[in-house]
């Protein structure tokens, strides 16, 4: 069975779809999905559907739903012949045993496919671990591809009740913290000119994430674009004070610091004034204020990263699906 949710829900058994169109058993496949292999309780289902409160018979409209999905995957194993087992009559594979009823609940087993929260949590962390050991190069390149696999927004076009929603954020969640890593790689390889194409966007969608705010800053900065790094705090710094009564945090603060310092270096320099600028052993402000590194040049092999979705009110600190660490540490970089 391969299983499509990171942009609309595509289910298909033995290459025949299998995706009802009608709402209800559309999002009992989908909260299936979301839980393949594993047993979802009735509970859970009658929940998800009628969030508010179940109606009489809200049982016997689940077994329904079941008995319709049960109906498209036997077509699907009999139109790709999968029915007929490997010898023709033994072995054979049945709707029951793809949507396996279970005490108190059901279970999707999925068998040989794919599934692409699979593909994207296994690129994922392939581009965790090569960040944690320096090597940014092949972090791009699976970030980039964790980040390919997405189409669109998860579940697109299913009526989500609580459980599939908490799904969706927990899948939002881990796509931004990839995308966050995915950017700090590319700063790390000099592609900071590259990336301004799409930076500005992913800020503004993402008015109030100070990563990516940060990231920005750092992007602008080394592109000698020291003003319009200094209105990224100050939009950050407004969105924030409206929508939480909060001022950004420390390391945003020290980094506008560090933009404010380097603007006036090089104006110093500039102007051929001497000008004498002190910040410890940590460097301007608690920053290390170094050139960039040597641009690395992208190669054919990395995957074009296309971000989708809406603006969102507030981006909640979560740790990462697949990796130990904040979001926020990739606010200290280098500049």
């Amino acid at each position: 069975m391969d299983i499509h949710i990171l942009g609309g829900l595509s289910v298909r058994e033995g290459g025949v779809p299998i995706t009802p169109t009608a709402a209800a058993p559309r999002q009992v496949l989908a909260l299936l999905t979301a839980f393949a292999g594993q047993v979802v309780p009735v509970t859970v289902l009658t929940e998800e559907l009628w969030p508010s409160g179940a109606p009489r018979g809200a049982r016997t409209e689940i077994a329904a739903h079941i008995a319709e999905l049960r109906a498209l995957i036997a077509r699907a194993l009999h139109a790709s012949g999968e029915d007929a087992g490997a010898g023709g009559w033994t072995e054979r594979r049945t709707a029951d045993a793809v949507l396996v009823s279970l005490p108190g609940g059901y279970r999707l087993d999925t068998g040989v496919g794919t599934h692409d929260i699979g593909q994207f949590e296994r690129a994922a962390g392939a581009g965790y671990r090569a960040m944690d050991a320096g090597d940014l190069a092949r972090a791009s390149l699976r970030l980039g591809e964790a980040l390919a696999l997405w189409r669109g927004e998860p579940y697109a076009g299913v009526a989500a009740g609580p459980c599939l929603r908490r799904e969706i954020e927990r899948l939002e969640s881990a796509r931004l913290s990839v995308l966050d890593q995915w950017v700090e790689a590319q700063l790390g390889l000099g592609r900071h000119e590259a990336i301004l194409s799409e930076l500005p966007g992913l800020a503004a969608r993402y008015a109030t994430n100070e990563p990516l705010q940060a990231h920005l800053m750092v992007a602008l900065l080394r592109c000698g674009r020291h003003e319009e790094a200094l209105a990224v705090y100050e939009r950050l710094r407004t969105v924030l004070h409206r929508e939480t009564g909060m001022e950004p945090s420390a390391r945003l603060r020290r980094l506008q610091h560090s933009v404010l310092a380097v603007r006036h270096t090089r104006a110093a320099a500039a102007t051929g004034a001497r000008t004498s600028l002190t910040g410890g052993s940590e460097g301007l402000f608690g920053y290390a204020v170094v050139p960039a590194p040597p641009r690395a040049p992208a190669t054919e092999e990395t995957p074009a990263v296309t971000w989708y979705g809406p603006a969102v009110p507030r981006v909640p600190a979560q740790p990462k699906p697949v990796r130990a660490g904040t979001a926020t540490a990739g606010v200290a970089m280098a500049v």
